[in-house]
């Protein structure tokens, strides 16, 4: 096992990615506090997690919230007993909007969401971390932040913003033993991609025919393909690896070949 007997908190743990994070993290012996505010797929995932042997809790929370956060930490330290991994999953994906049409309150939901989220949970956990003279930080960032999206000015901002936050970290943090890095998934199928897929077409066909046109590896991502690299960074295996961002695109920003 890659994580015996350590402890993590995964913001936005109840679906998709988080929740993929959530499993792998349990199948290698971690321990996992699940902070969201979605009950119902938290429990089915907790669930989960029970079915291969570690301790896994729930507790709804709005990471925008800097007392929800406090609280929220506070009860997993006094569950858990510690926290090893913070992973700053929850975030949001918006509808496209030109930035002419970009109203203020979208602008600072997706910064609240994606950005200030990360922020109060980081600025929450740190201390704790300190302390132990260890800590491993995954902040999930985005491929947005590097290339230019179909006018989502709001959301590549905020992902930016989650890079930027990490280099900073890591540099603040390295001397107590705590390694702080970012992860920018590319086109991963799940619910957020899956909403912005116009009603009536088939989500699958879609996913497949964008996986051929862009990418190389000519499919789209899926959550376990990010899972996979958040449990690098979280284990022992990544000790020497800070301040780093790791792309899981599929070989995107490149484009897969023309046919």
């Amino acid at each position: 096992m890659l994580l015996p007997k350590r402890t993590a908190i995964v913001t936005g743990g109840a679906r998709g990615i988080g929740r993929a994070i959530s499993l792998k993290f349990a199948e290698e012996g971690c321990s996992v506090a699940i902070a969201d505010l979605r009950e119902k797929e938290a429990n089915k995932t907790l669930e989960e997690i029970s079915q291969k042997g570690v301790e896994g809790i729930f507790i709804q929370c709005d990471h925008t919230d800097s007392r929800q956060v406090g609280d929220m930490v506070d009860k997993v330290i006094k569950k858990l007993g510690k926290i090893d991994i913070l992973v700053n999953n929850a975030g949001g994906f918006g509808p496209s909007t030109p930035i002419t049409d970009l109203t203020e309150e979208a602008w600072d939901r997706s910064i609240d969401l994606n950005l200030k989220g990360v922020f109060l949970c980081c600025k929450a956990v740190i201390p704790y971390m300190i302390k132990n003279k260890y800590g491993k930080i995954i902040n999930i960032s985005s491929l947005a932040a590097l290339t230019a999206g179909p006018a989502n000015p709001h959301y590549s901002a905020s992902k930016g913003g989650v890079l930027s936050l990490t280099f900073d970290l890591c540099l603040e943090v390295a001397r107590y033993g705590i390694c702080v890095n970012a992860i920018m998934p590319g086109i991963i199928q799940t619910d957020m991609w899956n909403n912005q897929i116009p009603v009536g077409v088939d989500k699958n066909e879609f996913f497949q025919q964008r996986a051929k046109s862009l990418i190389p590896l000519q499919r789209a991502g899926t959550p376990e393909d990010v899972a996979g690299v958040a449990l690098f960074l979280a284990s022992s295996l990544s000790d020497y690896v800070t301040g780093e961002r790791i792309i899981v695109g599929g070989g995107l920003p490149f484009h897969a070949p023309a046919h």
